[in-house]
């Protein structure tokens, strides 16, 4: 019995660890193409486009950008403690 609660422990410890690392790289890389659609179309409207419904969605990019920066900051602040 002792045996088959302690596989089942370890076995869902070893998953847990590897879903939460393929969230956070997911977050990551998220984040990353909201920013680069963001510098993007930034981009365009700097360069002397009238265009409100591209000024409305790089100013609605926001929105998701700051929980996933967030998000990465914890991530880092994590992979950091586990260095020291």
């Amino acid at each position: 019995m002792l045996t088959t609660v302690t596989t089942v422990t370890t076995v869902t410890t070893v998953t847990s660890a590897a879903v939460a690392a393929s969230l956070g790289a997911f977050a990551v890389v998220a984040l990353i193409a909201l920013l680069i659609m963001k510098e993007l179309g930034s981009a365009e409207l700097e360069s002397g486009a009238h265009r409100p419904r591209l000024a409305f969605f790089v100013r609605a990019l926001n929105g998701p950008i700051i929980p996933l920066f967030f998000a990465f900051l914890a991530i880092v602040a994590v992979k950091v403690l586990q260095v020291l």
